[in-house]
């Protein structure tokens, strides 16, 4: 099972922090590597959103935030 794979299966806020903070790139990372955390991030905070309800709106805060930050790094051509 992938890290990324156990970041989809959390089902608390605190435990989708823990594990996407491990998951974050280092500095220096290429800029598509941040895109796609930023991204695949976004989608877990949305769905812990649906699961973790005492926390839906932090949660959307944080999908919402990740998802800008993903928008803000330009695809490559």
């Amino acid at each position: 099972m992938s890290e990324w794979d156990k970041a989809r299966e959390v089902q608390t806020l605190k435990q989708a922090h823990e594990v996407l903070s491990g998951l974050r790139p280092g500095d220096g990372e290429p800029l598509a590597v941040w895109r796609d955390y930023y991204l695949r991030s976004s989608a877990v905070y949305a769905r812990i959103a649906e699961i973790d309800r005492g926390h839906h709106h932090e949660a959307l805060y944080w999908s919402g935030r990740e998802k800008r930050k993903a928008e803000e790094i330009k695809q490559p051509q």
